[in-house]
C-alpha cells in the first residue's frame, strides 16, 4: 500500500501501543503524515509516560516516514483542540482522525466505583467526541473558506458493547456502544461537509487489554498471518481514511482476516393487540411465547470457541465464579 496515503495527515489517538501503534505504523508506511497521540498511561488511565508516543514517532521516522508526537489527554477539552492544531501546524492540514484511545477497569457492578465508571467513559466516549468535535470545527472552517477536501473519522468500538457485552465491563461496554451510536449520528450530520464517519470493532486482537483472555497467547505457524496480531485492523482503517473511500455510517467488526458489517439493534419478533391497553397477564402470556434469546446463550455462542468450547451452563458457571472475584 506504499504511497496510497501520501499527502494525507492522520491523527491517531492511543497510538503508543497495541492497535493504535499498528495503525500509526501502517498509515505512515502508506505515506501518511501521522500525529501519534498517547499520554502513555497505564491500562486503568493512571500515570503517564511521554516516551511511549515518542518511541512510535522515532520508529516511523527511522523508516523514512513523517510523524509527530502528542501526549495530550483526549478527555481534556483543550488538549483535544491542541492535537488538532498540532497536525495543522506541523503538516499544513488534517484529513482524518482515528479515535482509538481507551482504558479499562473491569469490576463487578457492585464493586465498581463512580470514578472507575467515569474514567473509562471519559476516555472512550467523551474522548471520541472531543477529538471529533475539534477536527470537525477545523474542517467546517475550511469549507466556509471554500476548501472542501476529503475528510474522514474512524472510531473504534468493541464487541463488548456491540455483539457480546461482557460481565465486569459495565463502563467499557456502555462507552463502546455509545461510540457506535455516535458514529451513526455523526455520519448523518457531517455528510453535508464532505466528512465520512465509520467505526471499526476489533475482536480477539492481542493488546494490553486482552492479554489475560484465554487463547491470546496461542502461537501461529511461521509464515502464516497471526489473526490476533493488531496489524489485522490497520488495512481497514487505512482504507476508511483514504481519499475517495465511499463508506460512511458503517460499523465493521474485524476478526483475523474476516470483516463483518454490523447492523446494530434491529427489530425482532413482535406482539400486537387489536384494541385497548395491554394487561399484565396478557403480556406474561404473549411475551414469554416469543423466541427470546438468553444473554448467556449469546455470550457463549460468541466466545465459547475462544474459551475452549464450554457448554452454555459451564460457561455461565465460569463467568459467575469470575465475577465473585472481581
Amino acid at each position: 500500500m506504499t504511497g496510497e496515503l501520501t499527502g494525507r495527515t492522520v491523527l491517531v489517538t492511543g497510538a503508543g501501543r497495541g492497535i493504535g501503534r499498528s495503525e500509526a505504523l501502517y498509515l505512515a508506511a502508506a505515506g501518511a503524515n501521522v500525529v501519534v497521540n498517547d499520554p502513555g498511561v497505564q491500562i486503568d488511565g493512571h500515570g503517564g509516560d511521554e516516551r511511549v508516543a515518542a518511541a512510535v514517532v522515532d520508529e516511523i521516522r527511522a523508516r523514512g516516514g513523517h510523524a509527530v508526537a502528542d501526549t495530550g489527554s483526549v478527555t481534556d477539552w483543550a488538549d483535544a483542540r491542541r492535537m488538532v492544531d498540532l497536525a495543522v501546524a506541523e503538516f499544513g492540514d488534517l484529513h482524518a482522525v482515528v479515535n482509538n484511545a481507551t482504558i479499562e477497569v473491569n469490576k463487578a457492578l457492585e464493586r465498581l466505583s463512580e470514578a472507575e465508571f467515569d474514567d473509562v467513559v471519559a476516555v472512550k466516549l467523551k474522548g471520541t467526541f472531543a477529538v471529533s468535535r475539534w477536527a470537525t470545527s477545523y474542517w467546517r472552517s475550511r469549507v466556509e473558506a471554500g476548501v472542501r477536501d476529503d475528510r474522514a473519522i474512524v472510531n473504534t468500538a468493541s464487541g463488548s458493547g456491540l455483539l457480546n457485552p461482557l460481565p465486569t465491563q459495565t463502563n467499557y461496554a456502555a462507552a463502546n456502544a455509545g461510540v457506535a451510536a455516535m458514529t451513526m449520528v455523526h455520519a448523518l450530520e457531517l455528510r453535508r461537509l464532505g466528512i465520512r464517519v465509520n467505526c471499526v470493532s476489533p475482536s480477539m486482537v492481542r493488546s494490553r487489554l486482552t492479554n489475560s483472555v484465554p487463547g491470546m497467547d496461542e502461537t501461529t505457524p511461521e509464515g502464516q498471518l497471526d489473526p490476533k496480531d493488531p496489524i489485522v485492523v490497520a488495512p481497514l482503517v487505512a482504507y476508511l481514511v483514504s481519499e475517495g473511500c465511499p463508506l460512511t455510517g458503517q460499523v465493521l467488526s474485524v476478526r483475523g482476516s474476516s470483516i463483518t458489517v454490523n447492523h446494530g439493534w434491529t427489530g425482532g419478533a413482535q406482539i400486537n393487540k387489536d384494541a385497548g391497553l395491554w394487561t399484565v397477564p396478557e403480556l406474561a402470556e404473549s411475551l414469554t411465547a416469543l423466541p427470546l434469546e438468553d444473554p448467556f446463550d449469546r455470550l457463549a455462542s460468541a466466545l465459547g470457541g475462544a474459551l475452549g468450547g464450554q457448554g452454555r451452563d459451564a460457561f455461565e458457571a465460569m463467568v459467575n465464579a469470575d465475577l465473585d472475584k472481581c
